[in-house]
């Protein structure tokens, strides 16, 4: 059975360019297209459509109202298609924070290179979002953005890193994680996301509306100090010199990623040992596992996010499958054990 896929943008270039993409592979099937989400709500009990890919921007109902309206009343997967990057895509993480699980950069008339890379990444997202199981979700009476963790009574810390790796499902499971870290968190902590290129700035932007901790963005030979939360910049791995500052790299992608969670976490291990602690989430494939095992090798606290609260059960199930993860605890869990116990 191939994958149903609607399609929801009022662009009709863009809705053929996506239109494209699917048919010319046999395992997804283009069920219908509308130009807005009130047409898509009429549609989706009809068609019943394993993954949904909408726009942002739409007339009558837009993206976040129907991400919303899906996850209230037909709760299934929503791939966000923006035209929009850096910090204009914060739009698309509010509808992630509504429910949708991914976004990617919408295709447009490029080279064919160019081309080629946008319908591999589109088809690979889909297939994955195709296996996730959504649950009902209704909506917040209370907006939690902009709340901000306690100051919290923490020990002078033995880790002197957090090193956090995550794909699909990440930007929801990061705030939920990073929310709950309060303002004077003794430890610096790394995120390697797993994105699209061009949404990076604009998900720490919106990490940033929930986080006590300032997130930025790692520059070459940096100390990580506590109070900050860094990525990689974006499509470059991050790594650590001798002296523990940071390293940024250009060297080819690691488990088909750059940056790559394995990376990292394997040059934490060789800089800071049993200093370290890693934590991989929610997401699609193997990046991290090594590299988690490397550190738990080398004494560091390593956590896995259980299989009940991710997106999907695979890096982490790969690193447990390993024997790389001392702990597998919720996403609370893990925030509750970095406060408490670092």
């Amino acid at each position: 059975m191939p994958i149903k896929v609607l399609i929801v943008d009022d662009s009709p270039v863009a809705v053929a360019l996506v239109t494209r993409i699917f048919s010319s592979v046999s395992d997804i099937e283009v069920v219908g297209s509308v130009q807005n989400g009130r047409d898509a709500l009429e549609l989706i009990p009809v068609l019943k459509p394993d993954v949904v890919c909408t726009d942002l921007h739409m007339p009558v109902l837009n993206g976040l109202e129907l991400t919303r309206q899906i996850m209230a009343r037909f709760p299934r997967p929503v791939l966000v298609l923006s035209v929009s990057t850096g910090e204009g895509s914060l739009d698309a993480f509010n509808m992630m924070e509504a429910g949708a699980l991914d976004v990617v950069a919408k295709p447009r008339i490029a080279t064919d290179a160019e081309f080629l890379g946008i319908k591999d990444e589109l088809v690979a997202k889909v297939r994955i979002l195709s296996g996730v199981r959504v649950f009902r979700k209704h909506p917040k009476h209370e907006d939690c953005r902009g709340a901000r963790a306690p100051v919290a009574n923490v020990k002078a810390p033995q880790v002197r890193l957090v090193v956090i790796g995550a794909s699909t499902g990440g930007p929801q499971a990061l705030q939920v994680i990073l929310s709950r870290l309060p303002v004077n968190f003794p430890v610096p902590v790394v995120c390697v996301q797993h994105i699209s290129l061009g949404f990076q700035e604009g998900l720490m932007q919106w990490l940033s509306g929930s986080c006590a901790l300032k997130i930025k963005t790692a520059r070459e030979g940096e100390i990580p100090v506590p109070g900050t939360v860094c990525f990689p910049p974006e499509g470059m791995h991050l790594e650590f010199h001798k002296n523990g500052g940071y390293l940024i790299s250009s060297r080819p992608p690691c488990h088909g990623h750059r940056p790559s969670v394995s990376t990292t976490m394997s040059s934490a291990a060789q800089r800071y040992a049993d200093a370290a602690a890693g934590v991989l989430l929610t997401g699609m494939g193997d990046d991290g596992a090594q590299g988690m095992l490397e550190l738990y090798r080398a004494g560091a606290l390593t956590i896995a996010q259980d299989q009940g609260s991710c997106v999907v059960f695979g890096m982490p199930r790969q690193a447990i499958e390993l024997g790389a993860a001392r702990m597998i605890l919720t996403l609370e869990g893990i925030a509750s054990h970095l406060v408490h116990k670092l």
